[in-house]
């Protein structure tokens, strides 16, 4: 007799490049009866090579994995895999970045600090209803969601974008800011994911236009 759907397990795609954090997740899932983890990845691009042949049911995705942006990777993963859905972990809960991943088509977006059981739960109601979005944010952020007048960059990111226009590198901005390269790096992303950038020049350009289409 073939299985029930709902009598499989739910299967599991890790996407994280750091594997102390996938080891913990792995081991948290293997507690559990219905869900199995069918497979790692530690970029976009593994993920992109495997979720083909592993057809998982659930992928769940660490929005700072390495390669080109995340939005990309969440494009093309629903291109190759549009049965699979997409939960997303991050450290961080940037509306805009929010709502352009939830444009493209994710299941969820949680918080790396959300508790044990609540993640187990999100997983679940992704896996179960393909309408239901499953969010894990902060009460600011949502309330930016709502709102149609929220600014597309952070106050930050308007502060890097500012310097970056100034031609100044990665390693200056972190010294006139007092904060490390590697966020310095981390907020640039962000910033071309919001704006659609493909440069510096062009992100310079097009977060100007943004300025001047804010009401």
């Amino acid at each position: 007799m073939p299985e029930l759907e709902s009598e499989r397990p739910i299967r599991v795609l890790l996407v994280d490049d750091h594997a102390l954090l996938r080891d913990g997740l792995r081991e948290m899932m293997e507690c559990e009866e219905d869900i199995v983890v069918v497979g790692e990845a530690g970029s976009g691009a593994e993920a992109l090579a495997v979720a083909p042949r592993l057809e998982p049911d659930l992928i769940v995705l660490d929005v700072e994995i390495p390669g080109e942006d995340v939005a990309e990777t969440v494009r093309r993963l629903r291109a190759e895999v549009p049965q699979t859905r997409i939960l997303i972990l991050s450290m961080h809960d940037d509306p805009v970045v929010v709502q352009n991943l939830l444009g493209l088509g994710i299941s969820g977006y949680l918080l790396k600090s959300i508790r044990r059981q609540d993640f187990l739960a999100a997983m679940r109601s992704a896996h179960q209803s393909g309408k239901r979005v499953v969010l894990s944010i902060s009460r600011s952020s949502l309330d930016q969601l709502n709102s149609p007048n929220h600014s597309l960059l952070s106050s930050r990111e308007q502060e890097i974008i500012n310097l970056v226009a100034r031609a100044m590198s990665n390693a200056q901005i972190a010294s006139q800011l007092y904060i490390t390269e590697g966020t310095v790096k981390r907020h640039l992303r962000n910033i071309f994911m919001k704006l659609g950038a493909v440069s510096r020049i062009d992100a310079v350009n097009k977060a100007a236009v943004a300025r001047h289409r804010r009401p």
